[in-house]
């Protein structure tokens, strides 16, 4: 089967589960007779699935126009990530260079190697040479108070940011016999496997019950939606193995890995709020916050769902 005629198919199942899901929060808020702490939930809920549709659309159109297509978006996701994460950090007048460094030299040119399918180069721009030169560029302002945190969260920011974000578009050159041309299902398949997980962490502690984590970190941090999150993610992973080049078991191992990940990177990424003293990374998502929030999960599972496909699936 072709790759237009199994997006087509994923596609329109997409639409009519999240067709689905609206009718249902829809129909809940306004005849389930629910307030209080249960309004709130369904209100988050509500505002979570009309993020999916805004990611569905913008993945579908990115991948009509291509390659390139899909390359700019996650640029622009990064751009939008990294401003949110920098707006949080520490900074001094003499990080002004740093800055336009970033913004205007690393972030471009990671995905400009992603585009021209760099994979060699791609791996170490940013963690080597990048992170090397930052401190080095930083240093000739001359200015040292707070030198090395003001370093080490600009270096965070890149590796989260651009970096770890990269790898979901990189998932376009992976070379796996039988699937040529098909390489924007994984991405898909990624994308929704880590939503599910990230959205049966929300939820199931609300139905069982929570027991916590790591109580100075955050509240929703429970082992029940730890459990919930992985869970979800093998059922959604194993169900869209026919998207995949993985045998169900296969499919089934990378999910649980995809959703280990990405709960642990949204654990993450809470203490780093916390420790901030904020909420959310931002507030473009009306409801959700800014967009570190809703990426912090695909963030951390990318680069080894990137680096498993290719040891694993890849033409030798």
């Amino acid at each position: 089967m072709s790759q237009n005629a199994v997006f087509a198919q994923l596609f329109t199942g997409l639409v009519l589960a999240l067709l689905a899901a609206t009718l249902g929060a829809a129909a809940l808020r306004r005849w389930g007779g629910v307030t209080g702490r249960k309004a709130i939930i369904i209100q988050t809920l509500f505002a979570r699935i009309n993020t999916w549709w805004a990611m569905l659309i913008a993945l579908s159109l990115a991948g009509l126009a291509g390659r390139g297509g899909i390359v700019i978006l996650f640029a622009l996701m990064s751009f939008s990530a990294l401003r949110e994460f920098l707006t949080l950090t520490a900074k001094r007048r003499a990080d002004h260079w740093v800055l336009m460094f970033s913004f205007f030299v690393a972030l471009p040119g990671q995905y400009l190697l992603v585009y021209f399918g760099q994979v060699g180069l791609f791996s170490i721009f940013i963690p080597v040479y990048a992170f090397l030169f930052l401190p080095v560029l930083a240093a000739a302002k001359g200015d040292t108070a707070g030198f090395l945190s003001r370093v080490a969260e600009t270096q965070w920011a890149l590796m989260l940011c651009i970096f770890a974000a990269s790898h979901v578009p990189a998932l376009l050159w992976v070379e796996i016999p039988g699937y040529a041309g098909k390489e924007i299902l994984l991405i898909s398949w990624l994308v929704i496997v880590v939503q599910a997980g990230d959205i049966a962490h929300f939820v199931t502690p609300r139905l069982v019950g929570r027991t916590r984590i790591a109580p100075g970190i955050h509240h929703s941090r429970s082992w029940q939606g730890f459990l919930g999150a992985l869970v979800t993610g093998v059922v959604v992973g194993t169900a869209l193995a026919w998207i995949t080049p993985f045998a169900p078991w296969a499919a089934a191992l990378m999910a649980l890995t995809v959703a280990m990940l990405g709960y642990a990177g949204g654990m993450v990424m809470a203490a780093i709020k916390r420790d901030k003293g904020v909420a959310d990374w931002g507030h473009l998502l009306p409801g959700q916050g800014g967009f570190l929030d809703r990426l912090a999960t695909v963030l951390f599972a990318a680069p080894l769902f990137f680096h498993l496909v290719r040891f694993f699936f890849e033409a030798g």
